[in-house]
């Protein structure tokens, strides 16, 4: 197994490994997105501690297990990987603390988190000491992308979902999805999403005029960088999560920014992108906003 310094000249896209899921879909999700933007993939496996672990008695043997059942998942995370895509740069990993702690360090110098789910409750995310979507998602200083379900390239053409709101993760969030459609060849679907009644002391169609123009703003001056994206603008009524995720039921993904830098628990995760985590059957893209 080769080890690396996550530290170098390119920033690679970073696979969360989890020994309890084969995750082969997300291993060549990661290989895939690794290889469109000429990055390598590093591959990471956390072991917690024998501390953290509380098991004074016959510890070692129990560490030794967890050890070997990490280096067996990342062997076929790797195979997995380089099957789809043979030439591309390749490491792997194994560090020693609590998943969700080991994955935060890591996306100080990575591109891209790339995660799958347990598909767990709200509850058992909260509780789950073990539990890494909500949050890497709402603590990482990369995007994470969260594959949940395959890409949808039954569609002609295949499409990117992005949601939009006018804040600095929305705009980010839009760079992100028109270059996830661009790798892919896919149309772009942009969405805001607002519910009724208008905020402040605007009328209904002053308002819905409103968020039509800024809609329309959010996308400004990328047309340039990605002439070949077909974009669409829709303004919808509704709760985002529920059109979000009713938008993406046959996309390659879904793209939303992150808001509020909560603690470490991922309670302030944002509504939207944790609702999206339990209603979106494609993958999930969550994007902090720009650091300054």
């Amino acid at each position: 197994m080769t080890s690396a310094s996550p530290d170098g000249p390119r920033r690679p896209v970073v696979l969360g490994v989890d020994a309890l899921d084969t995750g082969l879909m997300t291993a060549t999700w990661a290989a895939d997105e690794a290889d469109h933007r000429g990055l390598p993939l590093r591959l990471v496996h956390a072991v917690p501690s024998l501390f953290s672990e509380f098991r004074a008695f016959d510890h070692g043997r129990y560490h030794k297990a967890l050890r070997e059942r990490g280096d067996q998942a990342l062997d076929r995370a790797a195979a997995a990987a380089r099957e789809r895509h043979p030439g591309l740069e390749l490491v792997t990993a194994v560090d020693e603390d609590l998943p969700a702690l080991v994955l935060y360090r890591e996306s100080a110098h990575a591109e891209l988190i790339v995660l799958g789910s347990r598909r767990l409750s709200r509850a058992q995310e909260v509780l789950n000491a073990f539990s890494v979507t909500v949050p890497v998602g709402a603590q990482s200083h990369c995007p994470v992308v969260v594959v949940r379900g395959p890409e949808h390239v039954t569609q002609a053409p295949p499409y990117v979902v992005v949601g939009v709101d006018g804040s600095p993760s929305s705009a980010a969030a839009v760079d992100f999805a028109f270059r996830l459609a661009d790798e892919r060849r896919a149309a772009l679907r942009v969405l805001w999403v607002w519910q009724r009644p208008p905020i402040g002391n605007l009328d209904e169609a002053t308002a819905e005029q409103t968020f039509r123009e800024l809609l329309f703003e959010s996308t400004a001056g990328r047309h340039e960088r990605y002439p070949d994206v077909a974009v669409t603008h829709e303004l919808v009524h509704g709760h985002p999560v529920e059109e979000l995720g009713a938008a993406a039921e046959h996309a390659l993904a879904v793209v939303v920014g992150r808001r509020g830098q909560g603690g470490f628990t991922g309670m302030r995760l944002g509504s939207v992108p944790h609702g999206l985590l339990h209603h979106a059957y494609c993958p999930v893209v969550i994007v902090p906003a720009p650091r300054h």
